[in-house]
């Protein structure tokens, strides 16, 4: 691994990533552990498997190969054309489905050992899989999802340490997703060169398409795409979502915010609100997950700066509001359940004390419900009047593997396996899992997403096993499919990569002993800078806030601010407001 240049900290500009690496132990230390906590975590990741198996066995039984599993009914939705299609419309008429499932399933078996299945779907997808089908589909969620799933299932096949039979695999799930990436491309080709949200797989770009689209939409693609690129040689893929993300960068407001909504054609916004949750998310989780595996400045530049306008603009205590990128105004007091991915990032971030406190607030209102409500109204305290629903997300479950991992605190193994009851309890039917329509009375839905078998089974059981993290540093796309960190994909290697989750205070008296950058509340290069030791700047490396939801009596309510470090202030409306303390 290439440890960074001396006389550019780069990656340690302000934050400090802890890796998730499975450590290894010797027998002496090993016989120290509490050995009914490694019995437990055998029975839960048995327990999530048979979740896994349930679901898998039973899409491969009454759906493959069609796209997704209606579980009530034993049957199947061909839904790759309806994902992210609210109102169901240009339909395809033809369109037989693509095994979505079985691909977003194919490094869930790699995780779990069954190298068997996954070499028999691999054949399967090698002789029968085409795209070129006449069905209109989502950008995001055909990159996401099909061509995540065949990228990271190609590395996983080609690992010289896997088990697979060599010599019966020859890179067709990479022409398979090649195919699919030059499909991709066409959607590129607009005045500003922000993708349509929208594709036609065999025709292209239909007359009349709509040219809205969401800035998750358009500016989550480069993991994807630029990994297609390092293992084909064409950089085509990359190059067009790195244009991409660089003209939303140049869209934000002077706040450093972006909005929701906007133009690919004209590039002007339609929608100004903004937050961290639908249609914005992993705009920001692929900046940094970017740096992570190609290692450019110019991502991290992006993401430290939008990391801190989310920090001073959205966040109130554990929560995190929507706001008008413009002014920094509030506009909706919404939890919204793609928000519970937020603590994992922070996780990667280095910023544990923060993605503890919001963890604990989004496990609150799942323990509330027994599942986690699409959307609750933090303004009103009420479930949002149309949105009641669980549609089996991950992002709870994600967050948990994530703070597990950088804490090894047995609490977050406690989150997991009332997860994992709630979900038998709630969502197990004869014919797999199915979605809740409503959360006050548990109302199922005939609908078993295909990233349930993709993410939540896989985030619960590597929260319980995660041996297959040993020894190898992987990201996880916003889908749950694992890419490796190479080195020859990677400008540099921050020391970050290694065994160990610190960093030196280099140039300082500090010089032999290893601090994290929570633990001094300071970005590690800002005592060389001048400032003296002990010198705050603005920085994510901060102090939790105290307050479990944004209203407040009186100032000792509000905690500390998140960035400055300094007391927050109770307004006189009764808000702790950010802009009070900082000003």
């Amino acid at each position: 691994m290439v440890p960074p240049p001396k006389s550019k900290l780069g990656f340690w500009k302000c934050f400090l990533i802890l890796l998730v690496i499975s450590p290894t132990f010797s027998p002496s230390v090993m016989s120290k552990i509490d050995l009914r906590l490694v019995s437990k975590k055998k029975q839960m990741s048995q327990k999530v498997r048979k979740m896994f198996y349930h679901a898998y066995d039973n899409y491969m039984t009454y759906a493959f190969p069609h796209d997704e599993l209606k579980p009530l009914s034993k049957s199947y939705t061909d839904s790759l054309s309806e994902l992210g299609n609210l109102k169901l419309e240009h339909l395809p008429q033809n369109y037989n489905g693509s095994a979505l499932t079985l691909i977003e399933s194919l490094s869930s078996l790699v995780i779990m050992g069954n190298y068997t299945e996954f070499e028999r779907a691999v054949h399967w997808l090698s002789e029968n899989l085409t795209f070129d089908v006449d069905a209109r589909i989502s950008l995001f969620e055909c990159n996401i999802r099909v061509l995540g799933g065949l990228v990271s299932a190609h590395i996983l096949a080609t690992d010289p340490t896997s088990r697979l039979v060599q010599g019966e695999y020859g890179n067709q799930l990479l022409t398979l997703a090649e195919d699919l990436g030059r499909r991709f491309l066409r959607a590129f080709d607009t005045p500003t060169g922000l993708p349509y949200a929208w594709i036609n797989l065999k025709y292209g770009v239909m007359e009349n398409e709509t040219t809205e689209t969401s800035t998750s939409g358009c500016g989550s693609l480069i993991l994807e795409m630029g990994a297609l690129s390092r293992l084909t040689g064409d950089p085509r893929f990359e190059a067009a979502a790195l244009r991409a993300i660089r003209i939303l960068w140049s869209m934000r407001s002077p706040l450093n915010l972006l909005g929701t909504t906007l133009d690919v054609v004209t590039g002007e916004w339609i929608e100004y609100s903004s937050g961290i949750g639908a249609g914005v998310d992993s705009f920001y989780e692929y900046l940094m997950k970017a740096h992570i595996l190609f290692g450019a400045e110019e991502y991290w530049d992006m993401f430290h700066s939008a990391y801190l306008a989310v920090q001073k603009y959205f966040r109130h205590g554990a929560w995190y509001h929507e706001a008008d990128m413009r002014s920094g105004t509030a506009t909706y007091w919404q939890l919204t359940s793609l928000q519970a991915f937020w603590p994992g990032l922070q996780v990667l971030v280095g910023d544990i004390a923060a993605a503890n406190v919001s963890h604990r607030e989004f496990f609150h209102v799942w323990q509330k419900f027994g599942v986690l409500p699409e959307r609750y109204l933090l303004d009103r305290d009420m479930l949002h009047p149309t949105e009641k629903y669980y549609a089996l997300r991950p992002e709870l479950a994600e967050s948990t593997f994530y703070l597990y991992q950088a804490t090894k605190d047995p609490w977050y193994l406690k989150v997991g396996e009332s997860m994992v009851n709630s979900l038998n309890v709630f969502t197990k039917v004869e014919g797999g899992f199915a979605s809740v329509k409503d959360v006050t009375n548990m109302k199922l839905e005939d609908h078993q997403h295909s990233f349930f078998l993709a993410e939540t089974c896989k985030y619960l059981y590597l929260l319980y096993d995660d041996s297959f993290l040993a020894g190898k540093n992987y990201i996880f796309t916003t889908e749950g499919h694992p890419i490796p960190i190479r080195s020859d994909w990677h400008e540099k290697l921050p020391h970050a990569y290694t065994s160990s989750n610190w960093t030196s205070l280099k140039g300082s008296n500090h010089q032999s002993a290893r601090a994290s950058a929570m633990t001094m509340q300071v970005c590690p290069d800002t005592i060389n800078s001048g400032g003296g030791e002990g010198h705050h700047v603005e920085s994510a490396c901060h102090i939790p806030d105290f307050r479990s939801n944004h209203r407040c009596a009186d100032d000792e309510e509000c905690g500390t601010d998140s960035i400055s470090c300094r007391k927050r202030t109770c307004s006189v409306a009764g808000y702790c407001g950010l802009w009070l303390s900082i000003a």
